[in-house]
């Protein structure tokens, strides 16, 4: 590994060309999960993409399989995220090395307070950038990035329309070479059906009828969010706290057991969300949202998505 300041350096002072012969894909892998894809047609390669990613409807929960650090023959990719490099990245003053890759909030999403940059997770859009480097630095490296690949995984809410687009403000997609004048960039979005649980029909029950709160749920109305993947840890609010901690069970969830605490199912103001639990306290008194409820919030307390099973609903 070379100087990792003075390659760092240069990469960040590369020159703003626009990508020629680039295609980023959407490829809806079910479960609401959705692949963003990289294809590189001819020279010279892309040293990096600032994307804006975006959804009609819902919200994007979730950015994973991303790759962190250098490109090396043994795992290519782009692992270098200007947006945040300077945020969580050391290098050692000495050698010029990076201390380490693994840092927890060190991922392709840039700060919403950065210009230009969308709102983040827990909101309908997203700015990724990443880059890519490695030595040598030119485009026939051993190390160089493949012409096709996975830029990273998005996890969405519900079913919705993607749609990718460079992201000017931010970089836009930059080749190695800043001096070839742009030929195509293709950015194809895709729709995404998150299908109900345990049914891949549309219009099918998303509580299977076996599970022993399903009677309760109809008499509920059947709400929805019994069947979101945090709902049984405590996210009864059904978002994030948003960047930059991204905590999963936080003060909305509270609020919302708060504000139904000692509810019973026959009280039309109940929100069947704080139900985390999903059944009563037992006799004599049958509150909805109680004790059990509350403990849920505090034993998922600050609890991101990374540390969350993320397999609700559980049968009981």
């Amino acid at each position: 590994m070379k100087n990792m300041a003075i390659a760092l350096t240069l990469f960040l002072l590369a020159g703003s060309a626009w990508a020629a012969d680039v295609a980023i894909t959407c490829t809806d892998e079910g479960g609401g999960v959705v692949r963003i894809d990289y294809a590189v047609t001819g020279t010279p390669k892309v040293r990096a993409f600032a994307l804006d990613i975006m959804v009609d409807a819902g919200t994007i929960d979730e950015i994973s399989d991303f790759k962190v650090g250098e490109s090396v023959a043994d795992d290519k990719g782009y692992g270098i995220f200007p947006a945040n490099f300077s945020r969580y990245i050391t290098i050692d003053p000495e050698t010029g090395e990076v201390t380490t890759w693994d840092v927890n909030d060190y991922t392709p999403i840039a700060d919403p307070c950065d210009p230009g940059a969308l709102g983040g997770l827990g909101t309908n859009g997203i700015t990724i950038e990443m880059g890519a480097l490695y030595y040598p630095s030119d485009d026939s490296s051993p190390n160089a990035p493949d012409d096709t690949g996975i830029l990273c995984k998005i996890e969405v809410s519900e079913s919705a329309n993607v749609s990718i687009s460079e992201n000017a403000t931010r970089g836009g997609i930059v080749l190695t070479d800043p001096s070839v004048s742009p030929n195509a960039v293709q950015l194809n979005g895709c729709a995404v059906t998150v299908n109900p649980v345990g049914d891949t029909s549309p219009d099918a029950d998303c509580l299977p009828s076996s599970f022993s709160t399903y009677s309760d749920w109809v008499v509920l109305g059947k709400p929805a969010c019994w069947c979101s993947k945090y709902q049984c840890d405590g996210d009864t609010d059904g978002q994030t706290s948003g960047f930059p901690l991204n905590y999963r069970i936080f003060t909305g969830d509270l609020t919302l057991i708060v504000d139904n605490w000692k509810k019973t199912i026959d009280d039309p103001t109940l929100n069947p969300c704080a139900d985390i639990d999903h059944k009563d306290s037992g006799f004599p008194f049958r509150y909805r949202v109680f004790t059990s409820d509350l403990a849920k919030i505090v034993a998922n307390w600050r609890k991101t998505d990374m540390n969350l099973p993320g397999d609700c609903p559980r049968p009981e």
